[in-house]
């Protein structure tokens, strides 16, 4: 196991790796925006495997497990927007405000990222400036757009989280987070809670918040936006089946919430 990188490289990403920004049905008619922060694993070449193990690449501490499949899906049966971001949450997460420290994680729960420990500022601007801006960029860019041609918008960020954490099971099937708007969420909560075989979080296992977040904060809450944050528990959605099965189980849920949303003048 080695790092390819001892220092912060001119250019971050070269020509054989990726763009971070994946979008899928740009031209989806549905007032639903669909982000995905974690959607994505990559490293960038020039950062080698980070010093971690390959198996620790496939954990949650890289990315959000299952999501990927969940959103792609559901994006198509909502015929919605998706704009999602390809690189490891170990590399920048982009959820995370950048000045804080786990932005770049030099441990993520207990395993220690030895790549990330002390770097330059110089690299951590690079990464900020080839990985987190262009996919917040995009989603910005996106909304403007919605914005001049009078679009409703309303944003979902969809993630997942582990069934157990610090030794704790946690019951959640699925779990809504919010912080300063409730629209979305109260109707989320009311419509998965009436199927009665879920255990439904109300901002668990996570609460949203200014330092812990950043897309609901910035391009949800402060541009007015209805929006929430959708957490599946990953166990459900470990393979196909289960993310075919929650897109499905989503799909109808929020179309039947765009309609109240309608009826009340919302979008």
């Amino acid at each position: 196991m080695a790092s390819d990188a001892t220092s912060a490289p001119a250019q971050l990403l070269g020509a054989n790796d990726v763009d971070p920004v994946h979008e899928a049905n740009r031209a989806g008619r549905s007032p639903f925006l669909l982000t995905c922060d974690h959607y994505g694993r990559l490293l960038p070449r020039a950062l080698g495997d980070l010093g971690i193990a390959q198996s620790e690449l496939t954990r949650h501490i890289a990315w959000d497990i299952g999501i990927a499949g969940v959103v792609e899906r559901l994006a198509e049966m909502l015929d919605a927007h998706l704009i999602a971001q390809r690189y490891s949450r170990l590399v920048i997460d982009c959820n995370r405000p950048p000045s804080v420290a786990s932005s770049i994680p030099a441990i993520s729960e207990a395993t220690a990222i030895p790549r990330n420990e002390a770097i330059s500022a110089e690299e951590r601007e690079a990464r900020r400036r080839e990985i987190f801006e262009p996919y917040h960029r995009r989603i910005n860019a996106v909304i403007d757009g919605r914005v001049h041609t009078k679009r409703p918008t309303v944003l979902v960020s969809l993630h997942s989280f582990t069934p157990i954490y610090a030794g704790v099971a946690r019951p959640w099937h699925i779990g809504t987070l919010y912080h300063r708007d409730t629209v979305l969420p109260r109707l989320l909560l009311k419509h998965l809670r009436s199927k009665g075989d879920l255990v439904v979080g109300d901002n668990e296992p996570y609460a949203v918040s200014d330092i812990t977040d950043y897309t609901i904060p910035v391009h949800g809450e402060a541009r007015g936006l209805i929006n929430t944050g959708i957490e599946i528990r990953q166990d459900l959605i470990a393979d196909q089946s289960g993310q075919r099965q929650w897109a499905e189980r989503l799909a109808p849920i929020l179309a039947e919430i765009e309609a109240e949303l309608r009826a009340e003048g919302l979008v």
